[in-house]
């Protein structure tokens, strides 16, 4: 932009004389003509930089520009250095070469680095000597120089004391009052200027991130306009059309929006903002000039400007699940250590939740739907880590270019969701066969088909008896799949995914050591019994199932683990139940003969109401429990419109059936616990002790059935007193106060826990027939 001043048609007085000045005589005024000479050389010197920044830093022979120092040199010479392999460096000479960077106004004006000699500025007459007809001119002059940031011979522009990025705007005190007050009115436009630019020069870094770039380009742009705007103000004062008033009132239009900005960049800069903060600062300062539309309508539009970077990487994870965000400004991050492996060995394993999670700092027009996008990108990065191509069909009408009153992109977040949610639930369903899985899981860990089970018992009973420690693990797999190819199993096709496990720890104790169940809180705080020493497979012995990526989503270690507590619960119940129904064998090969009045009466009547407690437990378990749930469950997967709506209805159902189950219940579960003990206590003790007593009486008679038989009941009444009554009686008031305190305890639960209302009836049943 030239600066040379032509005044035509002007005419005014002199200082000293009432005679008007010649035309020729104004061009020739000392004062002009040493201004001329000024603002040529600023003139040359800014052709000359432009000329440099052009070139690419080239060494221009001109002569109003000065020689590099050597400490420029250096700088020159470092430009050759390697980037950084993370954020490209900014070249120094940015910030050492003020006229390269429009900082040049915070230097000293007496400093001589500058290309030409200053030292005029020591000997410049001060503007009062001047009549206010010149004064005017040279304010104008100057005027229009600060409004792109350049000192002028009256007007300085000094850094404020105590605050190293504020400046402010001083004028000569000898200059006329009413040029003064003129002058001062127009200095916020000056002001905001410099302000502008120093941010655009600042945020136009590499490392300030892909947001404040695209700010900085916006605000770089209103910059032209507004340069614009003063060349054509320039214009007309060299056509000498333009006077002081008309400058200010030409720069009051601008006023407003220019001290907008200022705001919103200071604001930025002091709290050092950056990628959403940018948005969110934009969107509210454009909210809070709703009285101003011109301010409101410039904020809106540098706020669609400084998105179009945002909406760029908004675009690729809505489209393909990729994240690439350089500078760390989406608000959804990536913790890339976690590995989808870890769904299957993991039981705290949070991949899903945690692999891609929403960062504090959301934008304001994304807030509504931010858990949308998450899930968006989710199900398509899981779909490409399928292998699974997935083409999404982006049109220019699904383009996210801006955001506003017309909600498009609200639009396009729903079709990319809607999209990428069918997509991954079809692929769950039909190639990797999720409903097929779940009826498996369910044939084998919730017991739907226990013929394997019952022959699995059989032929494992010996292995099971022993010491957990002394249990061969791949004698118990060979023996399981022995069972599994001879029952109706064998048709599975998902059989072989079934396996065999040693638990370190009885039940009890193991829910007492899971932290993501609420039971194990209110178990460790109860003393939880020692177990003894000798822990037996049958305390221990789990299933488990092998689960495949992306199924491990859904059935993950965590979901197997709760899979597994409720096995291991009905395993020993059934467990107790054998062995009750072989106590109860016993009993009946001595039916035949009349036992009233002996312990084996007494030791009947107490084995049928121990067997009717525990086939009516597991009555409960199995058809009040699990089938209800799992039905619910599988209307809700059937009806599912997401994977997301899957793993809530699967782990819905999970945790219902812990809670049913008494499994999340520690006062019941302890007492259930317990009267299973008895059981199985009892069990062991009237088989070892009817059988020996049977046994003693065979060697002394015949071999006749008849004869062996009533032997042995001579041999039971002779007993009888001593220790099967003893050890009946024992064990009949022990299971009695049990079951006795277990009822008032169900009865009361059942009225916050209506499913209890069925076991508590039958259990107080059990208590009255005893």
């Amino acid at each position: 932009m030239l600066k040379h001043l032509h005044f035509r048609g002007l005419r005014f007085k002199n200082q000293n004389s009432n005679q008007r000045t010649p035309r020729r005589a104004v061009r020739t005024h000392p004062a002009l003509l040493e201004h001329r000479v000024r603002v040529k050389a600023r003139t040359v010197v800014a052709a000359a930089a432009e000329a440099e920044i052009r070139s690419g830093g080239e060494k221009l022979r001109v002569e109003s520009i000065r020689a590099p120092t050597a400490n420029e040199r250096t700088t020159m010479d470092a430009l050759s250095a390697p980037p950084s392999p993370t954020v490209p460096s900014t070249p120094p000479w940015c910030s050492q070469r003020p006229f390269l960077t429009g900082r040049f106004h915070q230097e000293s004006k007496s400093s001589s680095h500058w290309g030409f000699d200053s030292s005029s500025s020591h000997i410049e007459k001060p503007i009062g000597c001047y009549n206010a007809s010149v004064q005017e001119l040279i304010v104008i002059d100057d005027l229009l120089s600060a409004l792109v940031g350049i000192e002028g011979r009256y007007i300085y522009i000094r850094r404020v004391r105590g605050k190293e990025d504020d400046i402010a705007f001083h004028v000569d005190t000898s200059m006329d009052s009413a040029l003064q007050d003129s002058s001062t009115k127009i200095f916020p436009l000056c002001k905001s200027f410099l302000l502008i630019q120093q941010f655009v020069e600042s945020r136009s870094q590499f490392k300030k991130g892909l947001v404040n770039h695209a700010f900085a380009a916006a605000l770089r742009s209103f910059l032209v306009d507004f340069q614009v705007m003063v060349a054509q103000l320039e214009h007309q004062f060299r056509q000498g059309r333009l006077s002081l008033e008309g400058l200010q009132f030409h720069c009051q239009a601008m006023l407003r929006p220019m001290q907008a900005l200022s705001f919103v960049i200071q604001k930025a800069s002091s709290n050092d903002f950056a990628g959403v903060n940018i948005l969110n600062l934009l969107q509210s300062q454009a909210k809070a000039m709703g009285g101003d539309h011109v301010v409101r309508s410039l904020l809106e539009s540098m706020a669609q400007c400084t998105s179009s970077a945002y909406l760029g990487i908004l675009e690729r994870w809505l489209y393909e699940g990729v994240i690439d965000d350089p500078y760390g400004e989406f608000f959804i991050g990536e913790n890339k250590s976690l590995q989808k492996e870890s769904l299957t060995l993991d039981n705290d394993a949070k991949y899903w939740q945690h692999r891609y999670s929403l960062k504090d700092s959301i934008p304001s027009f994304l807030a509504d739907v931010a858990g949308t996008i998450l899930t968006t990108g989710k199900y398509l990065n899981v779909m490409r880590e399928c292998g699974h191509n997935v083409q999404v069909q982006v049109t220019e009408n699904r383009k996210l270019r801006s955001f506003g009153s017309t909600h498009h992109h609200l639009e396009c977040i729903k079709a990319a969701f809607d999209f990428a949610s069918s997509e991954l639930l079809d692929l769950m369903k039909e190639k990797y066969d999720l409903m097929w899985k779940l009826r498996s899981i369910k044939h084998y860990l919730l017991l739907d088909q226990g013929d394997f089970l019952v022959h699995f018992m059989d032929i494992a009973r010996d292995e099971l008896v022993k010491r957990s420690d002394d249990i061969s693990v791949e004698k118990l797999q060979s023996l399981l799949d022995l069972a599994l190819r001879s029952t109706a199993a064998a048709a599975d096709p998902c059989h072989e995914d079934l396996t065999c496990c040693m638990e370190k720890f009885p039940l009890l104790k193991t829910l007492s050591m899971l932290n993501d169940l609420e039971v194990s809180k209110s178990i460790s705080s109860t003393n939880v019994p020692e177990e003894p020493m000798s822990i037996t497979g049958l305390e221990t012995f789990s299933l488990s199932y092998k689960v495949q990526w992306p199924l491990s989503i859904v059935l993950s270690r965590k979901s197997l683990t709760k899979y597994q507590l409720i096995f291991r619960f009905l395993f020993h119940c059934k467990h107790v139940s054998r062995q009750l129904c072989g106590a109860w064998q016993v009993h009946q090969g001595v039916r035949a003969s009349n036992i009233r009045g002996t312990a084996i009466s007494r030791s009947s009547l107490l084995c049928r109401s121990m067997l009717k407690f525990i086939n009516s437990l597991l009555h409960y378990l199995t058809f009040e429990v699990i089938e209800p749930n799992w039905h619910v469950m599988h209307n809700g997967l059937v009806s599912a419109k997401s994977i997301d709506e899957v793993i809530k209805c699967h782990d819905l159902f999970l945790d219902k059936c812990l809670r049913e189950c008494l499994l999340l219940l520690p006062e019941l579960f302890e007492k259930v616990e317990r009267l299973k003990q008895i059981c199985l206590q009892y069990a062991a003790t009237a088989q070892r002790l009817i059988s020996s007593s049977v046994d003693s009486a065979k060697p002394a008679v015949s071999s006749d059935e008849e004869s062996t038989l009533r032997n042995s009941l001579q041999s039971l009444k002779l007993s009888s007193g001593n220790k099967i009554t003893d050890s009946i009686l024992s064990f009949e008031k022990e299971f009695n106060s049990e079951l006795q305190s277990l009822g008032p305890i169900l009865s009361s639960r059942s009225q916050a826990e209506p499913y209890l209302t069925h076991l508590a009836q039958w259990i107080i049943g059990v208590g009255n027939q005893q």
